[in-house]
């Protein structure tokens, strides 16, 4: 019978210089485990400790600077052969001295667009996609024609900062739909704005998508990813099956509903803020809270350990 390993307790620090755009990452000794590769720094927590304050001794001790804003990032479960580790990550956006490898190490800034997961630990890759994916998850109105009225919302919308939209139409004919996906990708990619199709793909429409969002029921037919890694794949889960099915089938991210009541899913029942948490906290793959959700409630999502909010109504009718 396997004895489960007690999981070490990592603070990690992703330290971005916002004007840059730009991600500190420190190389592994050579001698220690994973030696020669990138990390982001940090380390173990001491016995007792809060992850905040381990988070500004280790960021002290490695790097001599002090922490003046962080917040939550994502958390990460992984397993090595050789051991077991929790990763309790933070965005630090705001910190005073100047960086430097106060214990020897090579320090190096690199673009956060530019990170390759290649050059990282395994347990790694999930904070570099939560590096890069936004905080807002828009999602299109379920309308049978999408003409001026949605393309001005939508202008207004990249206008305001939008880099991550789903389109999502049941009733639309598959030429219909692939007409309209080229004309929000024509308005989405020259912004910035990854756009992913709700469902697996048809015909040649790849060429005008950045990536896949799943609905639960795709999500649990699938046994693998179904686009490699150029594509940004994401999952609808309403519950812990779904969502380590998701990681099992290496996802990028996961939509997490509904953490509230909401007037087009009355029936279901809410997550609330507690059952998010829960499941966001064993999940290794970034969490987006869906259901009733506001800007308001990014705060909110981020203490429970969420990436950002996902939104229909709440950003078509702002």
């Amino acid at each position: 019978m396997s004895v489960q390993r007690e999981r070490l307790h990592i603070a990690v620090g992703v330290i971005l210089d916002q004007a840059t755009e730009k991600v500190l990452v420190a190389r592994r000794p050579e001698h220690l485990h994973l030696g020669g590769l990138l990390e982001f720094p940090g380390g173990k927590l001491q016995p007792a400790e809060p992850v905040r304050e381990a988070l500004d001794r280790e960021l002290r001790e490695e790097l001599n600077i002090g922490v003046v804003n962080a917040r939550p990032l994502i958390q990460i479960n992984h397993d090595y052969e050789s051991e077991s580790v929790r990763l309790d990550v933070w965005l630090v956006t705001r910190w005073h001295g100047v960086p430097g490898g106060a214990e020897g190490q090579e320090i190096k800034w690199i673009r956060k667009d530019m990170l390759s997961a290649a050059d990282f630990p395994a347990a790694d890759r999930a904070i570099i996609t939560a590096i890069n994916l936004p905080q807002v998850y828009g999602i299109t109105p379920d309308w049978p024609v999408y003409g001026d009225e949605f393309f001005s919302r939508l202008s207004d919308k990249l206008d305001r900062g939008l880099r991550l939209l789903q389109f999502r139409s049941k009733g639309m004919g598959e030429l219909a739909k692939y007409e309209t996906v080229k004309n929000i990708f024509a308005a989405c990619n020259p912004r910035g704005c990854r756009l992913l199709l709700n469902g697996l793909p048809v015909g040649n429409v790849l060429e005008f998508i950045h990536g896949l969002h799943l609905p639960s029921n795709v999500l649990m037919s699938l046994a693998k990813r179904p686009l490699d890694r150029n594509y940004l794949i994401g999952a609808s889960c309403h519950n812990r099956q779904e969502i380590e099915h998701a990681c099992s089938i290496d996802v990028d991210f996961a939509v997490l509903s509904p953490v509230k009541q909401t007037s087009s899913h009355q029936a279901a029942r809410p997550l609330g803020w507690s059952g998010f948490s829960a499941l966001v906290n064993d999940c290794s793959v970034p969490v987006y809270a869906l259901g009733g959700m506001r800007e308001s409630d990014l705060d909110e999502t981020r203490a429970c350990g969420g990436q950002g909010i996902a939104m229909l109504s709440g950003l078509w009718d702002s």
